[in-house]
């Protein structure tokens, strides 16, 4: 009798680890060695799981919006009184945005759009997480009569460019989280409306 395939279940057994290295490293530093030692894998054993450092990558892309989308997921589910899921997930954002430190692989990704794969990655990353906020914005807007605003597909742009933004000022040590928590908070409710 054959062994079943464990491939699908160690890759998600090792997809954080992948993920929190490239964070770490970005993406031209890290290399499948220390992938594979952090994982506690033989690199034979972790090319048994992705083709090459590249598919290795895109999978910590897709990691960072499979996870950003279960927290939002999560944050939808338990909503209770008056507040929309928008300014909910505004509202966790503020508090949480970059806590991971997975933006950093989104950020390595830029530099790497010349190669398809990673482009396409990052592009269905965005699309989903822009789609997400469009949605979560139009209905707070609907249920408070707010017709005037700008769309919401352009408000989304603008809040994913305020997390951009914010996240850039922490890593570059020039703004404190107090000050990007309130700037997030701040900034990010005038957009919402």
């Amino acid at each position: 009798m054959a062994r079943p395939n464990r491939s699908a279940e160690r890759r998600e057994g090792a997809i954080l680890t992948i993920a929190t290295t490239f964070a770490e490293l970005g993406y031209r530093r890290t290399t499948t060695a220390v992938l594979a030692e952090r994982c506690g894998l033989t690199e034979v054993a972790l090319y048994r799981l992705w083709p090459d450092k590249q598919a290795m990558f895109t999978a910590a892309i897709e990691f960072v919006g499979e996870h950003t989308e279960r927290i939002w997921d999560d944050i939808a589910a338990a909503r209770r009184g008056k507040s929309s899921t928008a300014e909910l997930l505004l509202a966790h954002e503020s508090e949480h945005l970059g806590e991971f430190g997975f933006h950093r692989i989104l950020f390595a990704g830029f530099s790497e759009t010349d190669d398809p794969a990673i482009r396409a990655a990052l592009r269905t990353v965005y699309q989903r997480l822009l789609d997400r906020i469009a949605a979560a914005v139009a209905e707070h807007r609907a249920d408070r009569k707010l017709d005037e605003l700008p769309a919401a597909a352009l408000t989304a742009w603008a809040l994913i460019g305020l997390g951009t933004a914010t996240n850039l000022g922490r890593e570059l040590g020039l703004l404190g989280d107090r000050a990007r928590n309130q700037l997030f908070a701040a900034i990010g409710k005038h957009l919402l409306g």
